[in-house]
């Protein structure tokens, strides 16, 4: 009896691992129910009145097309949710720090608010690396095709890799889907356009830049901050040790592992929510292009500022544009063909901004604000502005190419453009927040064990959590001040595999290979899919004459 009490209490001291069969409430599910169907209903009314308040009739036809679209859309947030956040809970579920059922409900709410607090910066960076023709021309069956496309793909890549328990990255396939129909719009047309007419080689270098320094800066940052710790915390050895059986870790360090989950939430809310509101808002602009092509909720006093900054900004490029006229129709195929090269330079594109700034100036002017634009005109005034915004921050990009007070004043002049174009309706970020938030509440059980228990080779300890989720946090608040998508799975999975190598602990090689090779395979995997499905759709087109 005394050797059985012995190894029961033995046995009480030893971290457990988290239990994750507690039903779930049958309020708890209504509630879940009503958010998400209300959700729903106030996505579809929302469109009613902003497309009502512009003037624009959509056929019943086309409102279903545009549901279908933004279901699609949202079920990439919410599959984002349950992918990517588990990575945020693991920590303080495997401390004991919260129950299982508490800490997937709290970060949903704080990733929520992350997206609702978010800048709209990198929503756009994602934009950028379609193909320019699909996007001046989103509303046509290509551009459609491209959408369904390569959400399909980042959708299907997600639930794979989170079936078999791999922390993958959302932001990894949605990018690579973007690649592989850029890949298949320049083979389908041929390569008439040039080697890179599917792809912005710059953006997508930035990006995959982002993609690639960020796991590594989550484990040497986890593994460094973690040795800090010890040496700054040496009088505090509790901070570094496993938890006793189920009981809560002391009251300090429990507070500091809740303060670290949520700002991992938040962060990966601002971070990540921003990529389904992109490519909304290209769903939205092809469908409804009178409500949303153009920002109508910007009052009339900014037009004359847009026109004062258009004039100085017209003056630098016809300073450089050699005496050479071109009409508006040459200045587009001139500024598309620029684009599409990722060249900005010499007298002919200088030439080209000019004559089209200076045709979209007269347009507004006449107009006398963005909310008085017609219906008719809505299309062609937003992709010309889309035209010279990008055109001008490609021409700007080189070092030596204007001194410093024609940059100021084009930089004043594409903020101007940007506010045109590049907006966020607040119920897009409503929605997009609330499939986000409610993804993070199922399915993140396979996530979670797989960081909690196979990554190090020994139970997280306190200390390990806390690393690496400050480092998590630290790198996803830096890229959305840069405007950069990161990827919340790489940077928490390889500050965890840096925390555990940082605390002596070894790691669970199996698991590295997997999380390695799912990081190998997410780009040409996503890629192919989309491709693939881009493909595919186009030519259903083509057969049934949709």
């Amino acid at each position: 009896m005394a050797t059985l009490a012995m190894e029961q209490a033995a046995t009480a001291d030893l971290p457990r691992s988290p239990r994750f069969n507690e039903k779930t409430h049958p309020v708890a599910k209504l509630l879940f129910a009503v958010v998400l169907i209300g959700g729903l209903g106030f996505a579809g009314w929302s469109i009613l009145l902003d497309t009502r308040a512009a003037g624009e009739q959509m056929a019943l036809g086309v409102f279903a097309f545009l549901g279908l679209a933004l279901i699609i859309a949202l079920a990439f947030e919410f599959v984002n949710g349950f992918h990517d956040t588990a990575n945020a809970v693991a920590t303080v579920i495997y401390t004991n720090s919260m129950p299982a059922q508490l800490a997937v409900v709290w970060s949903g709410f704080f990733n929520f608010l992350g997206v609702m607090l978010s800048s709209g910066a990198v929503a756009y960076a994602i934009i950028t690396l379609l193909p320019v023709d699909l996007i001046l021309n989103v509303g046509s069956a290509a551009g459609f095709s491209m959408i369904f496309a390569l959400l399909f793909a980042a959708v299907l890549w997600n639930l794979a890799t989170w079936y078999v328990g791999l922390p993958n990255s959302s932001s990894h396939a949605l990018i690579g889907s973007v690649l592989g129909v850029g890949f298949a719009n320049q083979l389908i047309l041929g390569g008439s356009r040039g080697g890179t007419a599917g792809v912005d080689w710059s953006q997508a270098g930035k990006v995959f830049s982002a993609l690639l320094w960020s796991p590594l800066l989550g484990f040497a940052g986890a593994l460094l901050l973690l040795l800090a710790m010890r040496v700054v915390f040496m009088k505090s050895p509790q901070l570094f040790q496993a938890p006793s059986g189920n009981t809560p870790p002391p009251r300090g360090i429990r507070a500091l592992l809740i303060g670290t989950c949520t700002a991992v939430s938040f962060f990966h809310g601002s971070n990540d929510g921003q990529k389904g509101m992109g490519l909304i808002m290209l769903i939205l602009i092809g469908c409804a292009p009178t409500a949303y092509a153009l920002n109508r909720t910007l009052p009339a006093s900014a037009t004359a500022a847009f026109v004062q900054t258009s004039y100085a900004a017209n003056a630098v490029f016809r300073a450089r544009s050699g005496g050479v006229a071109l009409t508006p129709v040459d200045a587009r195929a001139t500024l598309t063909e620029a684009l599409q090269h990722r060249k900005a330079e010499g007298p002919k594109v200088y030439a080209a901004l000019d004559s089209l700034s200076a045709s979209l100036t007269e347009q507004v002017s006449s107009y006398g604000s963005l909310s008085k634009v017609p219906a008719r005109a809505s299309s062609n005034v937003r992709n010309d502005m889309y035209l010279v915004l990008d055109t001008t921050r490609l021409a700007t990009k080189k070092p030596d190419g204007f001194n410093p007070a024609e940059r100021e004043t084009l930089k004043a002049y594409q903020k101007d453009l940007e506010g045109g174009t590049r907006f966020i309706p607040l119920w897009v970020k409503i929605v997009v927040a609330i499939a986000l938030g409610l993804g993070t509440m199922i399915g993140w059980k396979r996530i979670v064990v797989t960081v909690g228990e196979k990554i190090g080779k020994q139970h997280m300890t306190y200390g390990m959590g806390a690393a690496a989720e400050i480092v998590a946090a630290a790198t996803i608040m830096g890229a959305d001040h840069l405007g950069v998508p990161v990827s919340t799975t790489h940077i928490l999975s390889s500050g965890v595999a840096g925390a555990s190598v940082g605390s002596g602990a070894g790691l669970q090689f199996r698991t590295i290979r997997n999380m390695a090779l799912a990081w190998l395979m997410t780009l040409p995997a996503a890629m192919l899919l989309s491709g693939g499905l881009y493909w595919l759709m186009l030519n259903a087109v083509r057969i049934f004459g949709l």
